[in-house]
């Protein structure tokens, strides 16, 4: 056999080329069938979260049943879940066994570790602006939303590099629920926004107790003036009003701080005297909020039924609830002119699969989703905020925003008070940069919190070696040492993940290519001398 090293080399070389060129960012742009044939049989699944809310789990059903009578062929079969880490950890188990759903209630920072898959999410680009079958196109049997009828900074969310991965099903963002009743019993009377310095104020001076050591704001042996339910956020959002780091789109982690350390500093201050906690330390913000035992409670607009005297969803008993005024305001911000809040709420990806009929039957049934019947329907349930103008413009959506305050159950004064808060802020809403990994970013962000508001309660000091120390606990805890922590160390490696199969596959064929053409080289040589 004779085997030619220039041509091995070469073919090698076009191979690196071609392999370089292949699509990454989840994959190759989905190819649209010609047409969708309605007369082959489809099943989907599709995994959704729902937090055991039966209105909830009423409203997917319906959805699903309308979608069928559109497209008998299509069958959906529905998985819920109570909880989006656990779809996250189902998808990524599924993966490696190409046995993902079809369609998936999820975010952004998770598509991105699924993308580390190969092929795995379908870009979604080509699917918005086919003709045909995409968004408002001409062969979709049923009134689709049009891709400028989508609000434009949730649709932005759903962008993962230069590509869209999801489209948006639901957004809410923070709210601080107030009990205005205490505010103005303290002597103070609440400004337009709220400020950290006045939520900071407002709850030390609520920590004064009577001789019996009751408190004297409620008569109660408990208060903890300012209850934040979700740390993460807190962090976050704080980092992003001092227009401080936190990461960036390379997946640089700058987290780690001077400004962290001093929003670490403040809440040990506040701690120290009992006038802030967490969620995961004391409990649900709304149960002492509506226990009076609480004023400054900051939730997801999503979480407003459980808020206030009225509420529609309580968790404590009845005997229990203390009559307030409540009040539904943007979060604390240091800038008050320049206000910042994050953006959250899930959205909805395809997963790629062999048939292309069945990935386009599955980008059916998402783009159902944004019908005005199903954003309308599921908005209301909770303080979410439907994704689409269509829907938030309908005269039906309107009616029900205008009823705020006429019932205690589907108009909540509370409920629609903090969708409409959302709707008058849009413009200022963010949301975090996206990358595999970036979930461990955000947990780390809120551990913090969480580790210092601890060590305060045990009698620890937090200074500068605390905070130092803090720091190197949290990275290792969620595997961020090798990743970047500023500007300076951005060229160390991040966690890109497993290399797909086909990679590691086409590795080890180049290492026995160049084994083969090392060992013909010496055969060669040797039989040259020998002659």
């Amino acid at each position: 056999m004779t085997i030619n090293v220039k041509t091995i080399t070469l073919s090698i070389f076009a191979a690196i080329v071609l392999t370089g060129c292949h699509g990454s960012k989840g994959g190759n742009e989905f190819e649209i069938p010609e047409n969708f044939d309605e007369s082959k049989n489809i099943e989907i699944t599709f995994w959704a979260k729902n937090d055991t809310n039966k209105t909830q789990t009423a409203i997917y059903n319906k959805a699903i049943e309308d979608f069928e009578k559109i497209y008998p062929n299509i069958t959906v079969n529905m998985r819920l879940y109570t909880d989006y880490g656990k779809i996250y950890n189902d998808v990524i188990t599924n993966i490696s066994t190409n046995t993902t759903p079809n369609v998936c209630i999820t975010y952004p920072d998770h598509i991105a570790t699924y993308m580390t898959g190969s092929n795995t999410v379908v870009p979604l680009d080509g699917l918005f602006a086919d003709e045909r079958y995409g968004l408002g196109g001409s062969e979709v049997k049923f009134d689709s939303v049009r891709a400028d009828e989508i609000v434009p900074e949730f649709l932005n969310e759903c962008m993962i590099g230069d590509y869209h991965y999801a489209i948006p099903y639901m957004r809410s963002t923070e709210a601080c629920y107030v009990n205005k009743t205490y505010v103005e019993a303290l002597g103070y009377e609440l400004p337009e926004t709220l400020t950290w310095d006045f939520v900071w104020e407002v709850s030390e001076k609520a920590m004064e107790q009577n001789s019996d050591g009751t408190f004297k704001i409620n008569g109660q042996q408990v208060m903890i003036p300012f209850i934040y339910k979700s740390t993460d956020n807190m962090m976050i959002q704080s980092l992003k009003q001092l227009g401080a780091d936190y990461s960036d789109t390379d997946g640089n982690i700058l987290l780690f701080n001077d400004s962290t350390k001093e929003i670490l500093r403040t809440v040990a201050e506040h701690t120290k005297n009992g006038a802030f906690s967490t969620f995961k330390i004391s409990g649900y913000p709304a149960n002492f909020l509506n226990a009076g035992q609480c004023i400054f409670a900051i939730d997801s607009t999503a979480g407003a039924t459980w808020m206030g005297s009225d509420a529609p969803l309580v968790d404590i008993a009845k005997d229990k609830l203390v009559d307030f005024e409540t009040k539904v305001m943007t979060i604390p911000q240091y800038d008050p002119s320049n206000p910042k809040m994050i953006s959250q709420g899930p959205s909805v990806c395809v997963f790629n699969k062999t048939d292309s009929q069945e990935v386009l039957a599955s980008w059916l049934f998402a783009q159902y989703l944004l019908t005005n019947d199903v954003q309308i329907a599921y908005s209301e349930t909770e303080g979410y905020v439907p994704v689409t103008l269509k829907a938030q413009n309908a005269p039906e959506y309107q009616d029900y925003i205008a009823k705020a305050g006429t019932d205690d159950n589907e108009h909540y004064q509370v409920k629609i008070d903090a969708a409409k808060l959302l709707m008058n802020n849009t413009e200022n809403t963010f949301v975090t940069p996206v990358f595999n990994g970036s979930t461990s970013v955000r947990d780390a962000a809120g551990q913090m919190i969480e580790n210092v508001t601890k060590a305060v309660r045990r009698k620890k000091t937090v200074d500068d070696k605390f905070i130092d120390d803090l720091y190197e606990e949290v990275k290792s805890l969620y595997h961020l040492d090798q990743a970047s922590t500023g500007a300076a160390n951005s060229s160390q490696k991040k966690d890109l993940g497993p290399l797909p199969f086909e990679s590691v596959a086409f590795l080890c064929l180049l290492v026995i290519a160049w084994i083969l053409i090392g060992t013909f080289a010496i055969k060669d040589k040797i039989k040259n001398k020998t002659k």
